[in-house]
C-alpha cells in the first residue's frame, strides 16, 4: 500500500465552489469538513484557497489565473502538498503539480490515505490497498516517460519492447489480481459464517450512518463491547459485531460498520463490497443521524445515497438521532412514520438516555418481520418437519396424537423459499402460516418513503 500524505506535512486547501450556488452555509461546511479531513489524515492545514468554478478547466481543473494565485500562496505559507476538495484528472493533477511545483492530492486521494492509515484487519487492509491501486492505474500516464525501453534491441530480440510504464501498468495488473483473489477467499469465510447465523435463525441489524455521528460509541453502549471510537472522521473501518440479549425477540447481532461520507470514492466502494454486504443483507439498519449537526438533514440523504449504491435501500430503518446532550432542550423519546413502519429515536449514546426505548423499537421492527408460532404437523409431513429441523427454525416440540407441534422462529426471509417445495409441503406451509397469520407483515417500504421529512425533522430534533 502506498500513503499519499505523511503526518505532520503543511497543506494548503483548494476549496472548488460550484457557480451559481446559492447555499453559502451548505458550501461553509464542506470547506470545514475538508479541514477535518485533512487533520484526519496527520496534515497540518495552513492556508485555504477558494475557487468558483463555471467550468472545469481541462488543463488545471481551476482557470490559469487561479492557478497562479494557488502558485504564490503555495510559496507563501512553505506549504508541503495541496489538497483539492474534488477529484480530479490524472492529466489535472500532473499539470498543478508540475505548474505549482508542490505535490497535489486530491478528495479521492485523501479518503483512500484515510483508510490506508485506520485500516486494522486483513480484509480491511486488503481492501484499502485494491481502491488505491485502481486509484493510482490511472495516474501512471507519461509518468515515466524519460526511461528507456526495458527490452528489445538485442540479437533475437528486436522489437517494440517494454517502457517502464507498461512494466508497471502489468505489475499493478498482477498485483490487483492477486488482491481480488485474496478477498474472495475472506468473502467465502464470511459467507461461511453468515450462513450458520442465519440457521441459528439469529437476525442481524447493522449500524449504518454518516462518519463521526457516534456510531461506535452507540455500539459500545448498547453491546459494552470496546471497540475504538473517537471524535474524528472514520474512526471505525472495519465491520465488528456483537450478540444482543434480552430483548423480547431473542439474540440479535448488531453490526458496527464504516460511516459513509459525501462523494465516497467508488473504488472505495468497490473495494469494500463484502463489507458493506452487512449492511446490504441485514434484517434492519440503524440509521444513526448526529442530532446537534446543523446540516444533518443532508447528511440523512447523502446516506440515502450510498446506501442506493449498495442496494440496501429497500432494507426497513430505524433513525437514531443521537448525541441530544448536545441540543438544548432535547429530550429522549420515541415516535413513528410512515403508519407505523418506520421509528424515530432520539438518544444520546454517551449519557444512556433513551437507549431503553431504542431497544424496545428494535424489538418491534424485528418481530413484525420475523415469524413465530406453533404448527400442528401430520405424520405423513416428516419430511417438512425434517427440513424445517435441518434449517435451524425449530426452535421447540413436542409429540401430537397424529404427529408433531412444532414452534416456529425464524426470519420470514428465510421461510418464504420453502413455500416452492414439491409435492404440496410448500402450498401447505404456506396456508398453515397464513392462517395463523405469521406472514401477514406490511410491505417493506422504500429508501424514499423511510426518509423523514426535511421540514419537520429540522423542528423535531431540536
Amino acid at each position: 500500500m502506498f500513503e499519499r500524505s505523511r503526518k505532520g506535512e503543511r497543506a494548503l486547501l483548494l476549496q472548488p465552489r460550484r457557480a451559481g450556488d446559492s447555499a453559502v452555509s451548505r458550501n461553509i461546511e464542506e470547506v470545514d469538513e475538508f479541514a477535518e479531513l485533512a487533520r484526519s489524515a496527520g496534515a497540518t492545514v495552513v492556508g485555504s484557497l477558494g475557487a468558483r468554478i463555471d467550468k472545469p478547466n481541462p488543463k488545471f481543473f481551476v482557470g490559469s489565473g487561479k492557478a497562479e494565485e494557488l502558485k504564490e500562496q503555495r510559496a507563501a505559507l512553505d506549504a508541503d502538498l495541496i489538497l483539492v476538495n474534488h477529484a480530479l484528472s490524472p492529466v489535472q493533477e500532473r499539470n498543478l503539480e508540475k505548474y505549482t511545483e508542490c505535490r497535489v492530492v486530491d478528495r479521492t486521494g485523501l479518503i483512500l490515505d484515510i483508510f490506508a492509515q485506520r485500516a486494522r484487519s486483513h480484509e480491511g487492509k486488503l481492501q484499502v490497498e485494491l481502491a488505491q491501486l485502481k486509484h493510482m492505474s490511472t495516474r501512471l500516464v507519461r509518468g515515466w516517460t524519460h526511461l528507456e525501453r526495458q527490452r528489445g534491441g538485442a540479437i533475437g530480440l528486436r522489437g517494440p519492447g517494454e517502457t517502464q510504464l507498461e512494466l508497471d501498468r502489468r505489475l499493478l495488473a498482477g498485483r490487483m489480481k492477486q488482491l481480488e483473489q485474496r478477498l474472495e477467499k475472506v468473502e467465502t469465510q464470511r459467507n461461511t459464517a453468515k450462513r450458520a447465523r442465519q440457521r441459528n435463525s439469529v437476525p442481524t441489524a447493522a449500524l449504518v450512518g454518516y462518519t463521526n455521528a457516534g456510531k461506535s460509541t452507540l455500539f459500545n453502549t448498547i453491546t459494552g463491547a470496546g471497540v475504538y471510537a473517537a471524535d474524528q472522521l472514520f474512526a471505525t473501518l472495519d465491520p465488528t459485531l456483537r450478540r444482543m440479549d434480552g430483548l423480547a425477540c431473542g439474540p440479535v447481532l448488531l453490526a458496527d460498520t464504516v460511516g459513509f461520507i459525501r462523494d465516497l470514492p467508488h473504488d472505495l466502494v468497490a473495494a469494500f463490497k463484502s463489507t458493506l454486504a452487512e449492511t446490504r443483507e441485514a434484517d434492519l439498519l440503524l440509521h444513526v443521524v448526529d442530532a446537534a449537526d446543523p446540516e444533518h438533514d443532508q447528511r440523512i440523504e447523502e446516506v440515502r445515497r450510498v446506501l442506493e449504491e449498495i442496494g440496501a435501500q429497500d432494507v426497513p430503518q430505524i433513525f437514531v438521532y443521537n448525541k441530544i446532550d448536545k441540543v438544548e432542550g432535547a429530550r429522549s423519546r420515541s415516535e413513528s412514520i410512515d403508519g407505523g413502519q418506520t421509528a424515530r429515536v432520539w438518544v444520546s449514546a454517551v449519557t444512556g438516555a433513551g437507549i431503553d426505548l431504542l431497544r424496545d423499537a428494535l424489538t418491534t421492527a424485528l418481530q413484525r418481520d420475523r415469524v413465530h408460532t406453533w404448527l400442528a404437523v401430520p405424520d405423513h409431513a416428516g419430511r417438512l418437519r425434517a427440513r424445517l429441523i435441518a434449517a435451524g427454525f425449530v426452535s421447540a416440540e413436542r409429540p401430537a396424537e397424529r404427529g408433531w407441534d412444532i414452534q416456529i422462529d425464524a426470519p420470514r426471509a428465510l421461510i418464504e423459499p420453502l413455500f416452492g417445495l414439491p409435492d404440496g409441503e410448500g402450498n401447505w406451509l404456506r396456508t398453515q402460516l397464513e392462517s395463523t397469520q405469521a406472514v401477514a407483515a406490511p410491505k417493506r417500504s422504500t429508501a424514499k418513503n423511510q426518509r423523514p421529512k426535511v421540514s419537520a425533522e429540522s423542528s423535531d430534533s431540536r
